[in-house]
């Protein structure tokens, strides 16, 4: 939804192993890995994070965290062929250059504590200041509400996940899987200046 907002006009397609029948846009059930890459102007990627999450015990591994590194690989060479600039986006602490550092407080969203991170392929940069939240926050993880949120907020409904996410299409569990569409149209819209100023520096 975010790189809707930033290019209207485009035409975004989805891609996931499995079935997402609320996806807003063109969608096709299929391996992100040997999903054919050409003829697409940006590519947005989010491998599974599970095997990325800190945690303050013992988590058992998903077994996916080498999706991360394949997938940079596999986007590096459609650079490489195509010209094809892209986006990695991940949890804190994953093994990835973090050239962006997004959260909740940085977009106005409703108390939201949901700092991701993003790899782009034109090494990226942000301007905003260091996440800072100086109100109870609320997280979005899991298919309820997580102990820290409930203290603070007692069980939140589904609309109150929605509006803290700023995604209003989506059940509880994709939620916990999602980032919020400002943080993607954030990202997308500092490509198209860097992308411009480029054009003319070429010129």
């Amino acid at each position: 939804m975010g790189l809707h907002r930033a290019w209207p006009d485009a035409e975004i397609t989805g891609v996931d192993i499995k079935p997402q029948p609320r996806y807003p846009f063109k969608f096709v059930q299929a391996d992100a890995m040997t999903f054919p890459l050409e003829g697409y102007d940006f590519i947005w990627s989010s491998p599974p994070c599970q095997d990325h999450v800190r945690s303050p015990g013992p988590a058992p591994k998903h077994g996916t965290g080498w999706l991360l590194k394949a997938t940079r690989e596999r986007l590096e060479m459609a650079q490489l062929r195509h010209m094809t600039p892209w986006v990695i986006e991940n949890v804190p602490g994953a093994p990835m250059r973090a050239d962006y550092r997004l959260c909740g407080c940085m977009f106005g969203l409703w108390r939201l504590k949901r700092q991701r991170w993003f790899e782009a392929s034109w090494v990226g940069f942000q301007l905003y200041p260091d996440c800072i939240h100086l109100e109870p926050v609320i997280s979005v993880t899991g298919t309820g509400t997580p102990t820290g949120t409930w203290k603070k907020y007692g069980s939140l409904k589904l609309k109150d996940f929605n509006r803290a996410m700023g995604i209003d299409w989506m059940k509880r569990a994709e939620l916990s899987q999602a980032i919020p569409p400002a943080y993607s149209e954030f990202i997308a819209k500092e490509y198209r200046v860097m992308d411009s100023i480029a054009d003319q520096w070429g010129q």
